[in-house]
């Protein structure tokens, strides 16, 4: 159950820094808005996983493992943005 609610908070935080992500790039989507929604919504789900799974297999606490969960997958999905408008010009 745990889980199903990681993936819904990394959905809400995908959304949250497409969001963000047009508030900073205003004027340059290359994707359009739903694109920017998609990249980041996957991307925040993603690392948010990954980072669940890999850092106690690498022997870490789980307090590092919810600051990563807190902290990663919203600055990843904001890079991804960068990098999608950066590619695209």
């Amino acid at each position: 159950m745990e889980i199903v609610y990681l993936v819904l908070a990394m959905t809400v935080v995908g959304l949250l820094m497409g969001w963000v992500g047009g508030l900073i790039w205003k004027d340059n989507r290359p994707i359009g808005v739903q694109g920017d929604y998609i990249a980041s919504i996957i991307t925040a789900i993603v690392i948010g996983l990954i980072d669940w799974f890999v850092i106690p297999a690498m022997g870490f606490s789980d307090s590092l493992r919810n600051l990563g969960v807190a902290m990663e997958p919203a600055l990843g999905a904001l890079l991804v943005l960068w990098i999608i408008r950066k590619a695209k010009s």
